[in-house]
């Protein structure tokens, strides 16, 4: 198709996702994307692990993506917080019958998933190895020529680029960004112990190690690791042997999953932290890490532009439904409303988290513990911190509750 309700730059998992709920609701779609799916559905491409807290993955059952997932996520029964190995935990576990605080999934699994979704859907147009040349926003619609040598019209133009969007920066949408002196060493393992489900994340002063668990791989356990080190001390991390850096990993969890073993590829990236002041312009909205980006230290990232995609979802058929034009400016004032509070108050607390965790000393660590003790006996604070776990908290958007619009 050469013209379609929304032109998406970007086919990543939140653009993607936002196709299909769009398409799930009758609107139509072209998704450009630069990238060869040889190359990002290969299995060395991305050794990420994401977790989708409950609330997410009611949208993914909801838009139909679900069955393709079958069988390849672990839900996440319960999450332990933790200063150090020390006493002190935190324990976040659901009541009987209120369901998984999340599953988590290779990062290769729901692209998969993802793309074969949108491959079989008519009202997706997706155009992969394309880029948009040139676009042109004005009151009569987005015109885009693309690199194919095609041109495409919409009404609307969603940017899900990523980071270093492009589209945001050509709108000329400021950014607040910073650099933490830290980098996430990423990878996978097994152990002999089992996870029971529970994804765990212990705090120390270079930042947070989380063991997050993974589906079993032939009868063995396996859990991902997202490990927070200073950026100096993460080439040195990558170039150990296997046998040194499980050893190491062994010791910073204490030991409770026995011993490591099968250690997956390795990669790392810097952490940083990058929020727009604002998240629409004429005829242009901005979604997932376009938008913002977190500190990976609640797991909230992708998350949080699911919950840009479902938001927009809904403002887009509502006012659809209300003969309104998509790029109507009303329609983007209130996507930009509705996100701007939770977004910010997200990205405020990782932020917060990040540093405080990372003061070093007896004293700032002895002030943690008896802060996560205290939430740990106190049932509504409690509540409070499962329900943003399992992105339930605020004015949830009717396909994070498992509705259609």
């Amino acid at each position: 198709m050469n013209q379609a309700d929304v032109l998406i730059l970007g086919g990543g998992l939140v653009g993607a996702t936002l196709s299909l709920a769009l398409a799930a609701h009758g609107l139509t779609a072209i998704v450009v994307d630069p990238a060869d799916p040889a190359v990002t559905l290969a299995p060395g491409f991305d050794g990420r692990a994401s977790a989708i807290a409950s609330a997410s993955g009611k949208m993914l059952e909801a838009i139909g993506v679900t069955p393709r997932l079958a069988g390849l996520g672990c839900p996440i029964e319960a999450i332990r917080v933790s200063d150090g190995i020390a006493p002190g935990a935190l324990d976040f576990a659901p009541e009987p019958g209120d369901g998984v605080l999340g599953v988590m999934y290779e990062n290769r699994a729901l692209r998969i998933a993802l793309n074969e979704a949108v491959q079989g859907n008519d009202r997706i147009d997706l155009r992969m190895q394309t880029r948009a040349e040139e676009v042109t926003r004005d009151p009569a619609g987005v015109h885009a020529r693309l690199s194919d040598g095609r041109h495409v019209r919409a009404q609307l133009l969603i940017a899900a680029e990523g980071r270093q969007s492009p589209t945001r920066d050509a709108a000329g949408i400021r950014m607040a960004r910073w650099s933490y002196d830290h980098n996430a060493i990423i990878t996978a393992f097994s152990h002999a112990r089992p996870h029971d489900n529970i994804a765990y994340e212990i705090f120390y002063p270079a930042g947070p190690f989380a063991i997050l668990p993974l589906v079993p791989r032939d009868g063995v356990n396996r859990s991902a690791l997202v490990w927070t080190v200073s950026s100096g001390d993460a080439p040195a991390m990558l170039k150990l042997s296997e046998r040194a850096f499980l050893a190491e990993a062994e010791k910073k969890m204490g030991g409770f999953l026995g011993p490591l073993s099968d250690l997956a590829p390795r990669s790392t990236y810097k952490l940083g932290f990058h929020h727009a002041a604002r998240i629409t312009a004429d005829r242009l909205a901005l979604v997932g890490d376009s938008a913002h980006g977190i500190h990976p230290i609640a797991g909230q990232g992708l998350n949080l532009g699911l919950r840009d995609a479902a938001t927009l979802t809904q403002v887009l058929v509502e006012g659809k439904r209300l003969g309104l034009d998509l790029g109507d400016a009303s329609l983007l004032g209130r996507y930009e409303r509705w996100r701007g509070i939770d977004t910010l108050m997200v990205a405020g607390a990782t932020d917060t988290l990040a540093r405080l965790f990372g003061i070093p000393g007896a004293l700032p660590s002895a002030v943690r513990r008896l802060g996560l003790s205290a939430v740990q006996a106190i049932p509504p604070l409690k509540a409070r911190f499962m329900a943003e776990a399992r992105g339930e908290a605020g004015d949830a958007p009717k396909l994070l509750q498992g509705a259609m619009v």
